[in-house]
């Protein structure tokens, strides 16, 4: 059974009596779906719409299919989005939203407004497996991989939220996967949901608006080339191996050199000639020096990119500080005036945790990363 595109939907829900979730359909899987089911594909556009668009969960309301159609699909189908159980307000606009899984674990969505757009930061994981030891998410260990309905979940719960029904009402203009998890680790999910955000009867968003974080998972880099043209962050954090072996373990499988080749495939590939963004947290007396700033720039030569400066955003137990905003300063003249475009990027939303590499949902953790920490500092799990 391959529900991302709705490949034999119909016969696994016979077999096993559950109903297909159409929230995390895009257009090829209902397309499937339908067929599947002997009805004409163009039924797909019209369920996108009223559930993307217009935020309907109840078949009795598309007015536009027939009533045994409506009643066919209640039988068999549903429009299910994760339950949003916590709704927090920063003082400076940020919002986060913690909603419930089905399993009892819990994820978190962030919404940033600055200026002319609003951005939604979305989760693809309940937790995270790759133990970067700057960011909280990852020291809650790994459950699962979300379904492409509970990614999309978190945009349309954001679009309820502001009371937004259309895509012509631009509150958010654009979506990053940065939230928990690891994007290119639930490959064919994630695909499903970009998918949506960029169809013109769902969400309608532009590729250029919808970007996708990866610590770096080579192989997948090279499949994302091939499945979609959404805009690439690369969490690079340190300019060389031994540094970043020790914040971004996942560099001991795939270390830079292979890293800075996958970027420069994805970057070329076909007519896109995109820029890759480079994201790099400050971590006081790590990573931060002048030095590490001239590495840096001699790493990216020949690399069409940016760099985000990310101030490091404290959580409990966490062995690192902020760098000054001298040295945060000074590693910005270094980059700027070597040519590499860079922004510092705002801490947002810190008062709520709601800032980059705070964000911890509820993880039942089946990594046992959490028991393994307390029975190494002495403690009983």
């Amino acid at each position: 059974m391959i529900c991302a595109h709705g490949v034999n939907l119909i016969e696994s829900w016979q077999l096993e009596s559950t109903k297909v979730n159409l929230l995390g359909l895009d257009r090829q899987g209902l397309e499937a779906f339908f067929t599947g089911m002997g009805e004409k594909a163009f039924r797909a556009s019209q369920v996108l719409k009223w559930i993307h668009q217009f935020g309907v969960d109840d078949f009795e309301q598309m007015s536009n299919m027939s009533k045994a159609l409506r009643t066919k699909l209640a039988d068999i189908a549903e429009i299910k989005a994760p339950e949003v159980v916590l709704d927090q307000a920063s003082a400076d606009g940020t919002h986060k939203w913690v909603l419930r899984l089905d399993s009892g674990n819990c994820i978190e969505t962030v919404f940033i407004p600055v200026e002319d757009r609003g951005t939604l930061c979305v989760s693809s994981q309940v937790g995270c497996a790759l133990e970067c030891s700057f960011c909280s998410t990852a020291q809650q260990g790994f459950n699962r991989n979300l379904t492409a309905a509970e990614i999309i979940g978190q945009l349309r719960a954001a679009y309820q939220h502001f009371g937004v029904t259309h895509r012509d009402e631009r509150k958010i203009t654009n979506v990053v996967l940065m939230g928990m998890g690891e994007p290119l680790l639930n490959f064919d999910n994630v695909i499903a949901a970009m998918n949506l955000m960029t169809d013109d009867d769902a969400y309608g968003l532009s590729k250029r608006r919808v970007t996708l974080s990866t610590s770096g998972v080579v192989p997948a880099m090279d499949r994302l080339c091939e499945a979609s043209d959404v805009s690439l962050a690369v969490s690079l954090h340190a300019p060389n191996d031994e540094l970043r072996d020790e914040l971004v373990p996942l560099n001991k499988k795939y270390p830079i050199s292979e890293l800075m080749a996958a970027c420069l495939r994805y970057a070329n590939a076909g007519n896109r000639k995109r820029k890759i963004t480079f994201e790099y947290v400050m971590l006081d007396g790590v990573n931060d020096s002048p030095a590490q700033a001239r590495q840096l720039v001699k790493l990216l030569k020949g690399v069409p990119c940016k760099v985000n400066l990310i101030p490091f955003n404290p959580f409990p137990e966490s062995k690192y500080k902020r760098s000054s905003q001298k040295a945060i300063t000074r590693f910005w003249d270094i980059l700027m005036e070597a040519g590499v475009t860079t922004v510092t990027r705002r801490p947002r939303g810190d008062d709520i945790d709601a800032a980059c590499g705070q964000l911890v949902g509820k993880v039942m953790d089946k990594t046992k990363r959490q028991e393994r920490k307390i029975m190494q500092q002495g403690g009983v799990a």
